[in-house]
């Protein structure tokens, strides 16, 4: 008997930007004799652009996903890590059937249980408890089973005082916490989780990365996993597999893949990073500048002095409760320093002026230690609203800091290059 739990065999999607059909009635009618009648491939499928977000296009197909070819064997777990745009999330809607493939074909033995983005699988009407019993039913539970894992899924969500609410009230980080815990403990033979678990607090990615662990390890489940943060994908997954504009760059051991990722990140980011305004965006990064106090545009500092992050802002509507993150990631992968855009003053986001902003971001002097780094940016809301479209998770620039104030310089160990006074009496 085979031990594959997840096979995708020359697997691409393609998608028509903005429309359905092919606008008109004649091709349409020709895609459909071709492809229903004849049983023949679609012919509108051989046309099409690889899908790279940071360039325009001239056709209006684009390659979400072209010939993926993998195997999973079971218990095992699977990093999905690339840039934004390079295919993950449409890779995991695949594989838990939320949409198609355009060709090729896809087999998974036992359960999925997926959790791919706020809300996924959750009717707003219903109430967190109700929510619960309808997903185990669609992964076609019993509802004695169900209700002998209910206490423990509410009890590892921390939504106990509002299971009986309505989930349209909950927040996004609510909702997360409560579909994270839905999809890892009503038993699926593979467990699929998106980048959505950065919403979560620190205290929750520890608790769903630890349940993960225990997933895999304790009970040999098969777990697929995108994220951006390395480090939870070098401690949680035995593979990586590295998307490149809907491609397959390298599948392997996942420090070596993280490694490759991490590379060519530094090798594609400066000092300095722009792209084009997206209409559809609400609101939308549209430039980043790593500057010195003077202006000037460099991406090697001093511990000894203060520089800033200016970031160039579009806002199409008012989003409540949004916030900004900011994150510095060591070449490992891990977080050597965060900022929150509440830090200092609650909600300022909300009240940006329709149009374009500039928002600084100081970094005071002898606040990170000497090494190289990348600057990671997401913006989101705190409340669960719906009908907004804010910039996802994404690598905008790279920097190195220099320590030349002590003996020791750059050798020294750490994260922070705080001097501090030594008295002796």
């Amino acid at each position: 008997m085979s031990n594959t739990a997840i096979e995708f065999s020359h697997v691409s999607k393609q998608y028509r930007l903005g429309l359905v059909s092919t606008k008109t009635l004649s091709h349409d009618i020709r895609r459909f004799w071709i492809t229903n009648v004849l049983g023949k491939e679609d012919p509108y499928l051989k046309i099409g652009e690889t899908n790279d977000r940071a360039s325009k296009g001239t056709s209006e197909y684009v390659w979400a996903l072209r010939d993926i070819d993998f195997k999973v064997e079971q218990g095992d777990v699977v990093g999905i890590i690339g840039k934004n745009g390079a295919g993950k999330s449409t890779l995991l809607k695949l594989l838990s059937r939320v949409t198609g493939p355009t060709t090729g074909t896809i087999r998974a033995h036992g359960r999925i249980g997926s959790l791919l983005e706020v809300g996924t699988g959750f009717h707003g009407e219903m109430t967190g408890r109700e929510n619960i019993f309808m997903n185990g039913a669609i992964l076609g539970m019993s509802r004695a089973e169900i209700q002998s894992k209910l206490d423990e899924i509410i009890d590892f969500s921390g939504c106990e005082r509002y299971i009986d609410t309505p989930v349209k009230r909950y927040s996004s980080g609510m909702t997360v916490r409560l579909g994270f815990a839905v999809a890892a403990f009503l038993e699926p033979e593979i467990l699929v989780v998106d980048e959505v678990l950065a919403v979560g607090d620190a205290e929750f990615q520890k608790k769903a990365i630890g349940k993960m662990k225990d997933v895999s390890q304790g009970q040999g489940r098969t777990v697929l996993f995108v994220s951006h943060n390395m480090a939870s994908i070098r401690s949680l997954c035995n593979r990586g597999i590295l998307l490149e504009k809907g491609r397959v760059k390298a599948d392997g051991e996942v420090n070596s893949i993280c490694d490759m990722y991490l590379s060519d990140s530094l090798e594609t980011l400066g000092a300095a990073w722009t792209r084009e305004l997206d209409p559809n965006k609400d609101f939308q990064i549209t430039k980043v500048e790593l500057l010195d106090n003077m202006g000037v545009g460099r991406n090697l500092f001093s511990c000894d002095e203060e520089w800033h992050i200016r970031l160039t802002a579009n806002v199409k509507k008012r989003i409540p409760g949004i916030y900004g993150y900011l994150q510095f990631t060591k070449a490992d992968g891990t977080a050597a320093w965060v900022s929150d855009s509440n830090d200092i003053v609650m909600n300022k986001l909300e009240t940006l002026p329709l149009g374009e902003s500039q928002i600084d971001i100081v970094v005071p002097k002898r606040s990170i230690g000497p090494g190289n780094y990348s600057v990671y940016l997401n913006f989101t809301s705190a409340q669960n609203v719906t009908g907004f479209d804010v910039d996802s998770p994404f690598d905008v620039c790279v920097f190195n800091m220099t320590d030349d104030s002590t003996n020791r310089g750059d050798r020294r160990g750490g994260y922070l290059s705080t001097l501090l006074d030594w008295k002796f009496v």
